[in-house]
């Protein structure tokens, strides 16, 4: 089979690379030349996909199996993808989000026929524009996509707490080492899933080639369902370190950091469990197999071999000393006021 990554070194899409490879499928990764992650044996095609002429040049004489693209977020980067690839492909999979699905949620189990509305991202709204482009395309001309909607994803590198800092994970265990608090959006007990990227590639690998997914939409996640005080109190055991925590409303938090909005409130502070029976009828051997626990113990050591790994995120840390802060200090006065 041949399969064409665009984007491919990514930390979802590294671990799928790796398992792609390992599975004997002849894989072409499409980026600006990066070879970060790539497995031996497979072809990095050198563009930009955003440069259109300059991919179909890249790509011409290549029919593949299937098309993944890794990096597409607007419907502008799917209307160029469906004129790159019509009549390319048999199977063009588009990575979305399960974030695309109804919030506030109506119903805590999540199935792929969840309502697609997320009033609250632009993210989330561009993603659900994106899928609803591909279908308009497959009932008008059989454009043969799949969508796939990953829910947070995490592995070696990434430390995958509600607030961190993605670009510096390290910062979170910083403030455990100097006695800091971690913040936690509302009181901790809303439940969320969080899935090793290796459990998210037995279920994506699967899908690639595989023409009854056609027209359909999965998401794959672990069945692992836990609190958010529970993952923080698993990251901190993990790191050997006490763990600290202040809980304060989403809204507050919005209120005082709006950029966190979108993540907060259309994602992350809702309760979500995800019915994966789908994906396990069309991908029979899928089975997340790494609870947080364990995963996250890797990831801590993957940072703690090498000091270079433990960057902090100043501008993050400062902006949540204030956040607490301000915070504690509404909390005393609302307290005097209510006493007095």
């Amino acid at each position: 089979m041949k399969v064409l990554f665009i984007g491919g070194t990514g930390l979802i899409s590294t671990a799928c690379t790796r398992l792609a490879a390992e599975r004997g499928i002849e894989l072409f990764v499409l980026n600006r030349g990066s070879r970060a992650g790539l497995p031996p044996g497979a072809t990095n095609l050198v563009a930009d996909i955003r440069d259109a002429d300059a991919s179909a040049r890249v790509l011409a004489g290549h029919h593949f199996d299937a098309v993944v693209d890794w990096v597409a977020f607007t419907p502008a980067d799917i209307e160029r993808d469906i004129e790159l690839f019509r009549g390319r492909a048999g199977q063009y999979i588009f990575i979305s989000s399960a974030s695309a699905y109804q919030r506030p949620v109506g119903h805590f189990l999540i199935t792929e026929s969840t309502p697609l509305a997320n009033p609250f991202w632009d993210y989330s709204r561009n993603k659900i524009a994106c899928e609803e482009r591909l279908m308009r395309a497959y009932r008008d001309e059989g454009f043969p996509f799949t969508v796939v909607r990953p829910s947070l994803t995490y592995g070696d590198t990434q430390i995958p707490l509600v607030v961190n800092s993605w670009q510096l994970p390290y910062t979170a265990i910083a403030r455990l080492k100097q006695g800091k608090p971690l913040i936690i959006p509302g009181d901790g007990t809303s439940l969320w899933t969080i899935t090793h990227n290796t459990d998210f590639a037995k279920g994506f690998v699967g899908l690639l080639g595989h023409q009854q997914a056609i027209g359909h939409a999965f998401h794959i996640t672990s069945d692992e369902v836990l609190t958010w005080d529970q993952f923080y109190a698993a990251v901190a055991a993990a790191a050997g370190l006490e763990l600290k925590a202040v809980h304060i409303a989403s809204d507050f938090i919005a209120a005082c950091l709006p950029d966190m909005r979108g993540s907060l409130v259309g994602d992350k502070v809702t309760s979500v469990v995800f019915d994966n029976s789908k994906i396990k009828r069309f991908v029979p051997d899928f089975c997340a197999t790494t609870p947080f626990a364990q995963g996250i113990k890797r990831t801590l050591a993957w940072f703690e071999a090498d000091a270079a790994r433990q960057q902090v995120d100043a501008a993050a840390d400062a902006q949540w000393d204030r956040l607490i802060d301000a915070y504690e200090r509404g909390l005393r006065a609302a307290v005097a006021q209510f006493a007095g």
